[in-house]
């Protein structure tokens, strides 16, 4: 008879040991969750979080015009060509085609290695900027060749003058020549090659600011509504 009520108080003195072990972590568990709640919230945080939203808003918005690029139709426009040109489907910011005979004199620019021909089309608001072709070898210091006078079709990215402004000394330099006619003040001009859909890694750079304003705007929002130090002390 001893022996069985012996075990029967050894296993509740072992039950009530675990329980205690139990109980104890809890109350740190809840210790810990308190201490958590009464962190103060840094001063500093929030502007800090406004700041880096506001910058990666700012690069978005410089980059909204190649977004918009990147989702447009890919069927071209169709401009027309010489004597002929289609005026009022002109859409700045559009893939289009068109077809003219070339000025006389051109701009030259060079991108790394590559040489690249601005040139207008005769009699039309149009310039087009394509890769130098050959006999149209040019190094900076030197006289730049005649441009290729055969006429020529072209498709590529169409923008009005206003939205491509990297090109300005060029169209002014045309414009001067006055082989070139501007439409209602402005000139348009078509980049050979720009496809939509095509700039993968602009989209990345899109995709990667959305990323890091969502997550900003998450961790500001998650602050304002962590509990002001005031309020947990009076709670105390």
């Amino acid at each position: 008879m001893l022996g069985p009520g012996l075990l029967r108080g050894t296993r509740g003195f072992f039950m009530s040991e675990e329980q205690l072990i139990r109980e104890e972590r809890e109350r740190r568990i809840a210790e810990l969750e308190a201490r958590l709640a009464r962190r103060p919230r840094s001063p500093l945080r929030a502007p800090v979080v406004l700041v880096g939203i506001g910058v990666a808003v700012a690069l978005l918005v410089m980059q909204w015009r190649e977004v918009r690029y990147f989702f447009s139709p890919r069927t071209p426009l169709s401009l027309g060509a010489e004597g002929e040109y289609r005026y009022p489907e002109l859409v700045s910011n559009r893939y289009a085609q068109l077809h003219g005979i070339p000025t006389s004199l051109g701009a030259y620019e060079r991108d790394g290695d590559a040489v690249f021909v601005l040139v207008g089309l005769r009699d039309s608001p149009f310039v087009v900027r394509r890769p130098a072709l050959p006999g149209e070898d040019w190094a900076p210091g030197k006289r730049p060749p005649q441009p290729d006078q055969r006429p020529f079709a072209v498709r590529g990215r169409l923008l009005a003058e206003e939205d491509a402004r990297r090109y300005k000394d060029a169209f002014e330099l045309l414009r001067v020549k006055g082989e070139v006619q501007p439409l209602e003040g402005r000139l348009w001009i078509v980049i050979e090659g720009q496809r939509p859909g095509e700039d993968l890694g602009r989209l990345a750079v899109t995709m990667l600011l959305v990323l890091v304003i969502a997550t900003n705007a998450w961790f500001l929002v998650r602050g304002l509504r962590r509990p002001a130090p005031a309020a947990n002390s009076a709670e105390q």
